[in-house]
């Protein structure tokens, strides 16, 4: 039964439910709201700016602690606005959405003022953010929007990774939310269900938590082999389903992969996954505290190169830390100059590395980085295992249903 937590004032708020339902050890939003506020001052601080405004869904969540859930999935820009200062701590939102803003979200139990202004005046987001802040828009950072004069869209990144208490306990229940999705969706598989059909199963799973399926691949048979993004197109699957998952609650994103079979698979194939599980541990390995992105990157190339792929790393995107991001960043031989490739692993930074090889071998969980060691967020719920040696964690095989036979 899902317990629903609840506002200082008593009532219960949509972002608090969101946000996981076991927000334990003290873990509280206007404690993350207090953390993250205190971050983005000193970082203007530093960088001797009047004030910070945030507009994009990932950076507005972070600041927010999730507190809002976007009516327009796909809008670049919130319809809520942080604004930041010494001496204010703002949310802008419309005449439309600030009685929801207010009624849901309980934005004063972590500190918030909230303005609204006119839905159809298309200045007035950043003229009263200026106007609050008291300040020249030359001089206000941002996570990028092009009416302020420091793009802070890096530094923000950084800062954001180290998830807080709040953001951790919020990780690690969408891992196991979208985990029972994926894994309930896929069991659902008996040869001749369609691809369309595991999906939907997936997303309506996913929803029923108050979650959204960010990224959502499902194929079957030689597609599964043949591409490395199939989309799912109404086809029956005979032999073998894929299915790939980027879920988002609260803005924070997990990423996990599974796949179901009717048998085993053949010895190549067999082979080609326990190659991409070694590179899977090698690269994880590699982000211990104190290692940097860089290292991990050169390590995860060289893992290519121990299975008998050395090449194999430039067919696909390898992933890499997630969060508040899909993907925080991507790396690549050849990006040493990036903000990132000298940056280094540390507590509280998720990682969701994809290595994966031709043929339909493909592998990707989400881990979290704790000062014991990484922690799988989707570890397998009801799932097969295998074990990659010096690795402890353990890693989904593929699901083989045998002998059930085709749907009827």
């Amino acid at each position: 039964m899902t317990s629903r937590s609840t506002s200082a004032t008593g009532r219960a708020t949509a972002g608090d439910e969101e946000m996981g339902r076991g927000l334990r050890d003290g873990a509280s939003r206007p404690d993350h709201v207090r953390q993250v506020v205190g971050r983005l001052r000193r970082l203007a601080e530093q960088r001797g700016l009047e004030g910070i405004v945030l507009s994009g869904p990932a950076a507005v969540a972070w600041a927010t602690g999730g507190m809002n859930t976007a009516i327009d999935r796909a809008l670049p820009v919130d319809m809520v606005w942080v604004a930041l200062s010494e001496g204010a701590q703002l949310l802008v939102t419309t005449e439309v959405e600030y009685p929801r803003i207010v009624a849901d979200c309980d934005p004063a139990a972590s500190g918030f003022s909230v303005l609204a202004v006119p839905w159809y005046d298309p200045e007035a987001f950043v003229a009263t953010c200026v106007a609050r802040l008291g300040a020249v828009p030359a001089n206000v950072g941002s996570d990028g929007h092009p009416a302020f004069g420091v793009d802070l869209s890096d530094d923000l990144v950084i800062s954001r990774m180290a998830l807080t208490d709040f953001g951790q306990e919020g990780l690690r229940w969408l891992g196991r939310d979208t985990t029972h999705a994926l894994e309930a969706a896929l069991k659902s598989w008996r040869p001749g269900v369609t691809d369309r059909e595991v999906q939907a199963e997936m997303v309506r799973q996913l929803e029923l938590t108050g979650a959204e399926a960010v990224v959502a691949l499902v194929a079957g048979d030689e597609r599964v082999g043949d591409l490395r993004h199939p989309l799912a197109l109404g086809l029956p699957a005979y032999e073998r389903m894929m299915a790939v998952i980027v879920s988002r609650r609260g803005g924070l994103n997990v990423a996990a992969t599974r796949f179901v079979a009717d048998k085993p698979a053949s010895a190549e194939l067999a082979e080609r996954f326990r190659a991409v599980r070694q590179i899977e541990a090698a690269v994880l390995r590699a982000c211990s505290p104190g290692a940097t992105y860089g290292e991990a990157t050169l390590r995860l190339v060289e893992a290519y190169a121990e299975v008998g792929h050395p090449e194999a790393w430039r067919e696909h995107w390898q992933g890499g830390p997630i969060g508040y991001g899909t993907r925080e960043f991507e790396l690549a031989p050849g990006f040493e100059q990036s903000a990132f490739w000298s940056l280094e692993v540390s507590p509280g930074h998720a990682l969701a590395w994809n290595p994966s090889l031709s043929g339909g071998a493909k592998v990707e969980d989400t881990f979290l980085v704790t000062t014991e060691g990484l922690e799988c967020v989707t570890s397998p719920i009801d799932w097969p295992i295998e074990h990659v040696e010096g690795f402890s964690e353990p890693r989904p095989a593929v699901l083989v249903r045998a002998g059930e036979g085709a749907r009827k």
